[in-house]
Formats: structure tokens, sequence, C-alpha cells
């Protein structure tokens, strides 16, 4: 069991470990239940942009979840119609009048130190998306999901771009998989 566990509870799972999967998806399934009601409309907000191999994370797992066609849950970003910087205040208004209460997670790629890169973080709250950047976006989520694409440092934006497809790629699998595991791990456990 490899979960690493920061002070603030924020979980980091090795997308690279095999056994990670199984951990974080448990991991996620009991944030969204804690947090949420049977009657809870789930949100998915997968941020990011496909002009950027290193930012185009949130939309590839848009684009993927929206294939496994969860129950119970509203993707929003995708490849075909990405949430970026400048409609992510619209959809997130959109979100909230559309839906009461809605339980919304986001997703983003984000950076981080070179050691921790294909590393996936959970953690309760919301995300200021596009920080690592230099863009002031407000904070959206009740919970958040990212993924370490690459390091941080001079010329963030540069290192962004040029960040390898596989390492988003892989990331993309690791949390559409593990949030289809917990998904279908809460469908049931209403059921019964």
């Amino acid at each position: 069991m490899k979960i690493k566990k920061a002070p603030n509870t924020i979980y980091y799972f090795n997308a690279k470990d095999t056994y990670a999967i199984g951990n974080f998806s448990n991991t996620l399934s009991d944030f969204i239940e804690k947090n949420t009601t049977a009657n809870t409309k789930i949100v998915i907000l997968c941020i990011g942009t496909d002009r950027a191999t290193g930012d185009c994370l949130g939309p590839i797992v848009g684009y993927k979840l929206k294939k496994m066609y969860l129950s119970n849950v509203t993707i929003y970003g995708t490849l075909n119609k990405p949430v970026h910087a400048k409609n992510i205040e619209d959809t997130v208004n959109y979100i909230k009048s559309t839906y009461n209460n809605p339980f919304i997670i986001a997703i983003d790629a984000c950076l981080g130190k070179m050691d921790h890169i294909g590393y996936v973080s959970i953690g309760k709250g919301s995300i200021n998306p596009g920080a690592g950047v230099n863009k002031t976006l407000p904070p959206v989520g009740n919970m958040y999901i990212t993924g370490i694409v690459n390091f941080s440092g001079f010329m963030d934006m540069l290192i962004l771009q040029n960040t390898r497809l596989n390492t988003v790629m892989s990331m993309a699998d690791f949390i559409a998989f593990g949030i289809r595991r917990a998904i279908n791990t809460l469908n049931r456990s209403v059921a019964t």
C-alpha cells in the first residue's frame, strides 16, 4: 500500500504503481460518500486545454469518462469541449444554476517537484486552476484530483507545452479508470 498522506489531507498516488489504482478508487469513493447524499448530483469538471500537452490531462480524462457512460455523474470538459481559462467561469455558473447544490470534482494538471512527476493527488476543497502559470481564476470544486505532469520551475508555460504525452496519457488512464471504479462502487452500495 503506497498512499502518501500529506498533513492537510491530500492523498498522493503513484500512477506507475500497479496497486495504486485500488487505493486511489477506494479513497475517492470514501471522499464522495462522506461528503454527499444519495440525491446529490456529482459533476466532474475536467479543466485544461488541448493546445498544450501538459495541460490536456483534464480534457483527456473527460473524453475517456464520457465514453464510459457512468451513471449518476455529469462530465464537463473534454477534448471536444474543453473547459479552460476563457470559459471556466461561465461553465461553473452554468453548473451551479442547473443543479441544486452539486458536488463538483475538479480535475486539473499541475506542476510539482521532479520526483513527484506521475503522481495523482486527491484533496478536499477547491483548486485554483491556472495558478501554476500565473493566471487568476476563481477557485472551483468541492474536492479535486490533480496530476503532476511535469516539474515546476522557470517558464512554466514552456514546460507545460513540452510535457511528454505518454506521461499525460498514463495518468489520464489511471484517473479515468479509478473514477469509474469508485463510481461503480458507490452505485452498488446505493442499490443495496
